[in-house]
């Protein structure tokens, strides 16, 4: 499993014009998941965001996770984090999971997301979305289940 996680003022997503998740200050989160992924892939892909040091403390420090600050996340599916482009231009992907397989574990994420006590917005999975955001910082961190 895949995720970027962007530091933001505030973050929004639109659908056919219509927005369909938005919040203030936390982390917009483009998540990809990839063949083969699972619960433990899952658990330590969040437990890495919800625990991510990256809000400043009084002292201008990187000291403070999104539980912390009580800040939200917006979770915006994201397959072409598996785009791979090692044999010509045209990106495949391959290593992503098969979409069906892929929204049951995006909307376990969300849930889990939210079982921690995260207010969380979403995307829409297999939709064309609009993504805005405010970067803060900016603070931008990938993590990829696969180094864990």
């Amino acid at each position: 499993m895949r995720a970027v996680v962007q530091r933001v003022a505030w973050a929004n997503v639109v659908v056919d014009g219509v927005m369909v998740g938005s919040i203030d200050r936390g982390l917009l989160i483009y998540l990809g998941i990839g063949k083969g992924d699972d619960e433990a892939a899952r658990a330590y892909v969040l437990g890495k965001i919800v625990g991510l040091r990256i809000f400043p403390s009084d002292a201008g420090k990187m000291d403070h996770s999104v539980v912390d600050i009580g800040g939200a996340l917006l979770v915006v599916s994201q397959f072409t984090l598996y785009g791979d482009v090692k044999k010509g231009l045209r990106p495949s992907f391959e290593s992503a999971m098969p979409p069906d397989l892929a929204e049951e574990h995006y909307a376990a994420f969300v849930r889990e997301a939210r079982a921690l006590g995260v207010t969380v917005a979403t995307g829409t999975f297999r939709a064309d979305m609009a993504v805005a955001s405010l970067n803060d910082g900016p603070v931008t961190i990938g993590i990829d289940s696969a180094k864990a």
